[in-house]
């Protein structure tokens, strides 16, 4: 079977959550499933490949942590946990962006962020953007380079790849509004 196909079909669609009209795709069905999960990752690291040489592995909270951690393992490079405000202990850099109703930040430790060392940004899913490029920019504060964005998942009707369309953008599977 396609890997592709493995994956899209060990991921659940949600109708109206968390709002009337969004379909969510929930990625803890895959996370279950061996196989899917394995697929999943082994298709993470081979597309990993076709970005410049990273040192780091910058996942987003909460299922970047996921992915982005097992990446860094099987690439052989370390792991930046890219949080929410309010979640890291030490000192942190901080980034501030637009959602469509408000505003929301993301933090990174300011000791994660090597001077010169490249990243690559990893979610689960790729929707609007505003997170990922969010992070890039968080990164960039810090002086790494971010090598790209990598993503399990992408949700094109939403114009995510927008936000990001200075960086190279590599999404296993799409989803549209199926």
């Amino acid at each position: 079977m396609n890997k592709n196909l493995i994956i899209k079909n060990a991921i659940r669609t949600i109708p109206g959550f968390p709002a009337p009209g969004i379909l969510f795709r929930d990625v803890t069905t895959l996370m279950k499933d061996k196989k899917a999960f394995r697929t999943a990752i082994e298709c993470l690291v081979l597309e990993s490949r076709k970005f410049r040489k990273f040192d780091y592995v910058a996942g987003i909270e909460a299922r970047g942590f996921i992915f982005g951690s097992m990446l860094a393992d099987r690439t052989g490079t370390g792991f930046v946990p890219i949080r929410k405000p309010g979640k890291l202990p030490s000192e942190v850099l901080s980034m501030e962006y637009e959602l469509e109703y408000g505003k929301d930040k993301v933090e990174v430790h300011v000791d994660a962020i090597q001077k010169g060392s490249g990243y690559l940004v990893v979610d689960d899913l790729l929707a609007t953007g505003g997170t990922s490029e969010a992070a890039c920019r968080l990164i960039e504060k810090g002086e790494g380079m971010v090598v790209g964005c990598l993503f399990l998942i992408e949700l094109p009707e939403l114009r995510g790849r927008n936000k990001l369309a200075s960086r190279e953008v590599i999404s296993i599977v799409e989803f549209e509004g199926e």
